[in-house]
């Protein structure tokens, strides 16, 4: 008898009719003698919700109180799943984190699943039950509830396949698998049947919001393969695992294709060209909680000075402007800024035996005439900036370009 672990995310739980959907899908598998466990996200927008009401109610809302009131809508969804599987006559019953318990180190919204006591969920799985487990929340080493930051029940899901050393992990989601890029944004998009953990890692990294980079960081890092499918639609989905070997025939390099938007560009011309300049700039960034993406520097011909060009997020450009020019540690000729930028980066794992890959992205962008103004690389991806309005055209020529079709 197989162990299944299932995971629901919050659209494929928004509404009592999709909760209904999602006990027809649970009883599909149980049907089929398998061992099943669920995991479900909070009904969408419910957690978003819970937020606001923290705001409204103090802007230093207690860290410890806040994780306790984030992470009810797990418990509202778990148990009205429970109720509804009940309803046809199956046993289940809902076990909020610390019923297990989980164990979760780390700080209060971003803590990490540790330890997973799996002794009563394994007699209530022989019992003939389905046991529906919060995620997105585990418990500290002061019995306190904490959650996991974003995607927080993927890793539950993944966490619990672990520790119950399950056959299988399924996330259920709102779309079927995991794409060649973004489908509303190129149209010929297609389904990738197979990807592994560490180019689902970059696309997730880079800008693939079908699951967050902890979660697949996790999945590799415990060799749990992982199933990407849709609650709403009967199809096969996305499987991501360890390395395997690509049909020769199909000769495809480039994996996918991911896009990220309002990114901006900052260039601080005129730095001192010394040792630890470079600490003295990012540091006050990063003790405000501003991620630098892209960095490139330029050195002068007389090696007396260099120019600094980095990328961050649009939202945080104020900040930014504010931090460094009123570090008095540096010095510098010119402070000026980029927006309305995007960054484009292609994925694969085999660009690492293939050469030329760099030349034919760079090629295929400039026969649209579609400038490039910074580039960062790694092994498996290849990332550009450019101006927002291109995004479309970079995806589709490079989509043609390496054969995503």
């Amino acid at each position: 008898m197989k162990t299944i672990v299932l995971k629901f995310g919050g659209t494929s739980v928004g509404s009592i009719e999709r909760i209904k959907k999602v006990t027809q899908i649970i009883l599909n598998y149980k049907r089929k003698r398998n061992r099943v466990i669920v995991v479900s996200s909070a009904m969408s927008g419910v957690t978003n919700d819970l937020i606001n009401k923290s705001r409204l109610i103090s802007n230093n809302f207690d860290k410890a109180e806040y994780d306790v009131l984030i992470s009810t809508g797990e418990q509202v969804a778990c148990a009205l799943i429970a109720g509804r599987l009940n309803h046809y006559g199956f046993k289940s019953r809902s076990w909020m984190s610390w019923q297990v318990p989980i164990l979760a180190d780390g700080p209060y919204a971003s803590a990490r699943i540790s330890k997973i006591f799996t002794k009563v969920l394994k007699k209530y799985l022989k019992s003939g039950g389905i046991p529906i487990v919060t995620g997105f929340q585990g418990i500290n080493d002061y019995s306190r509830l904490t959650t996991l930051g974003r995607g927080g029940s993927d890793a539950s899901a993944i966490m619990i396949a672990k520790f119950l050393k399950a056959d299988e992990c399924i996330i259920y989601t709102d779309v079927d698998g995991v794409y060649t890029t973004d489908p509303k944004l190129h149209k010929k998009a297609k389904k990738i049947k197979q990807i592994e953990y560490d180019e689902m890692l970059e696309m997730a990294s880079l800008g693939s919001k079908v699951m967050q980079p902890t979660s697949v960081q996790d999945a590799k890092l415990n060799n749990i393969n992982i199933s990407v499918k849709s609650s709403f639609i009967n199809k096969p989905g996305t499987l991501i695992t360890k390395s395997f070997k690509k049909k020769e025939s199909n000769n495809q390099i480039i994996t996918g294709i991911t896009s990220t938007k309002n990114d901006s560009k900052i260039t601080i011309a005129g730095v001192k060209d010394k040792p630890g300049v470079a600490a003295l700039i990012f540091e006050p960034l990063s003790k405000n909680l501003i991620n630098v993406d892209m960095v490139v520097q330029n050195i002068s011909l007389d090696g007396k000075e260099t120019d600094l060009t980095f990328t961050i997020k649009t939202e945080d450009v104020k900040k930014t402007e504010k931090i460094i020019k009123g570090n008095k540690k540096i010095s510098y000729r010119k402070l000026s800024f980029d927006k309305n930028l995007a960054k484009i980066s292609i994925i694969g794992v085999g660009m690492i035996t293939s050469p030329g890959i760099t030349y034919r992205m760079f090629k295929a962008l400039a026969s649209k005439k579609i400038n490039i103004m910074v580039i960062s690389t790694s092994e498996i991806k290849i990332s550009v900036l450019i101006s927002s309005r291109f995004i479309k055209k970079a995806i589709a020529v490079l989509h043609k370009e390496f054969k995503l079709y």
